[in-house]
C-alpha cells in the first residue's frame, strides 16, 4: 500500500509535503504547550495560536500540494514557475511559524503588538510574510486557472475554491486596522500600544467561543478569515464525494451535474463569506445573529435550493 502511495506523493511539491509534516511535529509540540503552560495572553492560552495556525497550514499545504500534482501533464516552465511559487509561500509561512512562536517564548503577543520597537518589527516582518504569501498563493492560483485539468468538475472546484482563499486571506488586512477605541486614543494624544485586532465592537480578549476563541460579544474577522481559506478544501472535498457517489447515482455519472453542483457551492459559499465579513464588520457576534444576517442568511439558503 505505502509502495503504491509513494510515486504519487513524488509527483507533488516535496517543499510543501515537508513543511506540512513540519507542522504535524509543530501542533504536536504547541499541543504539548497548552498542556504545561498555563499563561493566558489576550484571554486565550498562550500556545493557542501556532497550535491552530499549525493546523491550518497543514491543511493549506496538504491542499496546493496535491492541486499542483494536477499539472504533471503541464509544460515544464509552467511547472517550474508553479514550484517557485509554492516554494516562496513555504518560506515566508516557516517565517510566519517561527516570528510567531518566538513571541510565544516570549509571552508577549505576535499580532498587533507595538509594545517595544522589537516587538514592531517582528509584527511589521509578519506582515511583510503574510503579504508574501498571499502573492505566491495567487501565483499558483493563476496559473492552476491555466492548466488543463481532464475533470471539468475538479476543475472548476480549483479555480473557484483558490479565488475564495486569496479572498479570505485578504480580509486578514481589515485587522490590521485601527480600531474605533485605538482611533480615539490616537486622536486624544494617548500612546497606542496595539494597532488593531480581531474583534470589532469589543476589545481582543473578552469571552470566545470554545476551541476558536472567536468573540460572543462581537464581531470578530477571524471568522470570515478562517472561512474563506478554507474553501480550498471544502470545494475540493466536495468534487471527491459526489465522484465517490457518482457510481451510485445516474445523475452524477454526468460531469455537466457535477460542474453544476460545484458553480451552486462556490456562488453559496461565496454569499455566506460576504455575510460573515458583513456580520463581523457590523459588531455581531457569530452565535448572536440578528434579524438582518438571519434574513440574509435564509435568502442564501433559498437561493442555493433553487439553483439546485
Amino acid at each position: 500500500m505505502m509502495k503504491s502511495l509513494w510515486p504519487t506523493w513524488r509527483t507533488r511539491h516535496r517543499p510543501l509535503v515537508v513543511f506540512a509534516l513540519v507542522m504535524v511535529v509543530w501542533a504536536l509540540g504547541s499541543a504539548v504547550g497548552l498542556l504545561v503552560d498555563d499563561r493566558v495572553l489576550t484571554g486565550a492560552p498562550i500556545w493557542a495560536k501556532p497550535f491552530k495556525f499549525s493546523v491550518s497550514f497543514v491543511a493549506y499545504c496538504l491542499s496546493l500540494a496535491w492541486m499542483i500534482s494536477l499539472l504533471d501533464e503541464a509544460g515544464p516552465r509552467l511547472r517550474r514557475t508553479v514550484w517557485w511559487a509554492a516554494t516562496v509561500v513555504v518560506a515566508a509561512s516557516a517565517v510566519e511559524m517561527v516570528l510567531m512562536t518566538l513571541q510565544v517564548l516570549r509571552g508577549v503577543r505576535s499580532h498587533f503588538n507595538g509594545a517595544t520597537p522589537f516587538d514592531t518589527q517582528v509584527y511589521s516582518l509578519m506582515g511583510n510574510t503574510v503579504v508574501v504569501l498571499w502573492l505566491g498563493t495567487l501565483v499558483v492560483a493563476a496559473l492552476l486557472w491555466r492548466a488543463r485539468i481532464a475533470d471539468r468538475a475538479t476543475a472548476w472546484s480549483i479555480r473557484i475554491s483558490t479565488v475564495l482563499a486569496l479572498t479570505g486571506a485578504g480580509l486578514a488586512f481589515l485587522m490590521t486596522l485601527p480600531t474605533a477605541e485605538q482611533q480615539r486614543l490616537d486622536a486624544a494624544g494617548v500612546e497606542v500600544l496595539e494597532r488593531g485586532g480581531h474583534s470589532v465592537g469589543v476589545p481582543d480578549g473578552g469571552p470566545g467561543m470554545l476551541l476558536t476563541g472567536w468573540s460572543t460579544t462581537g464581531g470578530d474577522l477571524r471568522i470570515p478569515h478562517f472561512f474563506g481559506m478554507h474553501a480550498l478544501q471544502l470545494l475540493p472535498l466536495l468534487v471527491l464525494v459526489l465522484t465517490a457517489l457518482a457510481p451510485r447515482s445516474r445523475r452524477l455519472r454526468d460531469e455537466r451535474v457535477r460542474v453544476r453542483l460545484v458553480f451552486v457551492s462556490g456562488a453559496v459559499y461565496a454569499a455566506v463569506l460576504a455575510l460573515l465579513t458583513w456580520q463581523a464588520l457590523r459588531g455581531e457576534p457569530l452565535v448572536h445573529p440578528g434579524t438582518a444576517t438571519l434574513g440574509a442568511g435564509a435568502l442564501i439558503l433559498a437561493g442555493g435550493g433553487l439553483d439546485e
